[in-house]
C-alpha cells in the first residue's frame, strides 16, 4: 500500500485538465469537429471566452495564440459518410468525434509518462 501512496503523491503536481468541445451539424448537413487542448496553468489571454461570444477575427487570433502556447492539442473531424453510418447504428455523432479527440490527445500526452511510471512502480 505504501507504494501506491508514493505513486499517487508523485502525480500531485502533474495532474492536468483537458478542455474538449465539439462543433458541427452532422447527419447530411456537414462534418462534426471536436478539439481538445491542455493549457499551462499560467495560461492567460484577456479575450478568451465562449466562441459564440467573440468575433470571428478574434477566434482566429486566439486559435494561433492557443496553438503556440498549448501543452498539447488535437482536432478531429468526422465526415458525413461516417456520421450517417454510425447514426444508423446508434452511435451519437458528437460523442464519437469527442471520444476520438480525447483518445488522440491522451496518446500524445500521456503514453510516455504512464509507461515510465509503471516501470518505476514495478522497480520500487
Amino acid at each position: 500500500m505504501k507504494q501506491a501512496v508514493k505513486l499517487l503523491n508523485s502525480f500531485q503536481n502533474k495532474i492536468v485538465e483537458a478542455g474538449c468541445d465539439e462543433a458541427g451539424r452532422g447527419c447530411y448537413a456537414g462534418p462534426v469537429f471536436a478539439a481538445a487542448v491542455i493549457l499551462p496553468l499560467d495560461f492567460f489571454h484577456p479575450q478568451l471566452n465562449d466562441s459564440k461570444q467573440i468575433k470571428a477575427s478574434i477566434r482566429l487570433e486566439l486559435k494561433e495564440f492557443i496553438r503556440q502556447h498549448a501543452s498539447a492539442y488535437h482536432v478531429a473531424m468526422v465526415d458525413v459518410e461516417e456520421i450517417n453510418f454510425h447514426s444508423i447504428n446508434g452511435t451519437p455523432t458528437k460523442d464519437m468525434a469527442q471520444q476520438h479527440t480525447e483518445k488522440q490527445l491522451l496518446k500524445t500526452v500521456y503514453a510516455g509518462i504512464i509507461e515510465r511510471v509503471l516501470i518505476l512502480y514495478r522497480l520500487n
